[in-house]
């Protein structure tokens, strides 16, 4: 599966809206990588792509019968496309690299995994946040056991989507496109949980929508309560309906040596280190979140992940995020929606 360490590794990017673009300008930077062809549905002059000279397509299969020579579709349309468009690029032997969430249920995300093995290619879960220095440390620190027991985690998600985010034009909002603000506000932070602590079970969730009943299919806010399978008891507490801008993204970790918080509006600061017999080292800065104009997503971490699919197809690394991960978290907020009491 490994190619020429001396090749570039060749990709092509599927969805160019702000996310899309994001992976176009981390390839274009890889001296290590090509980017051969932007592909989305939208007319190209809709698209202010007048930074890339690549070519340019108006679907999947319109850039396949081009003949391109790709290693890599990476995959930033909208979340219900996700497992389609994995799936046709899988059929043509290439590798994927796909944006949170992998699918928007389980199953689906089932099929591109047997896909994938069939084919012998590799699925790359985007989750970036993985990256940011607070993670990497939190990361360590519990696996080294340093905190002892873990007795209890609460994770906060309150950020601002209103009508500037939610307009009619968009995806955004659409239960069969957008799937709902676990899917694509907050997996990251889900993400991060489950790396960190493993599966959830007893999981009891009440979810309402205060203020986005006219702009979305969905719920905005929830109070989400249930068990670690490997031990202590968790909380998640999400909205959307926060006014004007985004008010934090936060975990505390209680334990048996000591709690934790990170906080910020991305969860890009140790805001307490409270630890038996532990000096807490000074961190590198996060990189800032991306800004939409009036919103501002998760860190802008994608130069790494670009990174680990080199490293991994020229045999350096292995993945950072991998298929079954992404599938967990899939997995994990459609029981968080099927508990809904």
């Amino acid at each position: 599966m490994m190619v020429d360490p001396t090749q570039k590794i060749k990709f092509g990017v599927i969805g160019c809206g702000h996310i899309g673009k994001r992976h176009a300008e981390m390839i274009s930077r890889n001296p290590e990588a090509e980017l051969v062809a932007l592909i989305d549905a939208k007319p190209k002059q809709e698209l202010k792509l007048d930074g890339y000279n690549t070519p340019f397509f108006n679907s999947l299969e319109e850039f396949f019968a081009a003949g391109i020579d790709v290693d890599v579709i990476n995959i930033a349309t909208p979340n219900g496309f996700h497992a389609t468009h994995a799936l046709k690029s899988l059929e043509q032997k290439k590798h994927v690299v796909i944006e949170k969430p992998m699918a928007l249920n389980k199953q689906d995300a089932e099929k591109v995994i047997y896909k994938a093995l069939n084919v012998h290619k590799h699925v790359f879960a985007v989750m970036q946040n993985r990256y940011s220095p607070p993670s990497v440390w939190i990361k360590e620190m519990i696996g080294s056991g340093r905190l002892g027991k873990i007795y209890m985690v609460q994770l906060n998600c309150y950020w601002n989507r209103d009508d500037r985010y939610y307009k009619p034009e968009s995806w955004h909002g659409k239960k069969d496109l957008d799937g709902g603000t676990l899917y694509t506000q907050f997996s990251h932070f889900i993400d991060i949980m489950y790396w960190l602590f493993g599966d959830i079970e007893n999981i009891n969730s009440r979810l309402n929508s205060f203020n986005h009943s006219h702009l979305t299919d969905f719920e905005d806010s929830g109070f989400v309560n249930f068990d670690f399978v490997n031990g202590g008891m968790g909380s998640i507490n999400f909205s959307t309906s926060i006014w004007n801008s985004n008010l934090e993204s936060s975990m505390t970790v209680i334990a048996e040596n000591g709690s934790v918080k990170i906080g910020g509006q991305y969860m890009d600061k140790v805001e307490v280190c409270h630890v038996k017999d532990y000096v807490m080292p000074e961190l590198a800065p996060t990189n800032p979140g991306n800004d939409y104009g009036a919103y501002k997503g998760s860190a802008q971490n994608h130069h790494y992940v670009i990174d680990n699919v080199i490293d991994v197809l020229k045999g350096r690394a292995a993945i950072t995020t991998n298929a079954l991960e992404g599938l967990k978290v899939v997995e994990i907020i459609e029981r968080i929606y099927q508990s809904n009491v």
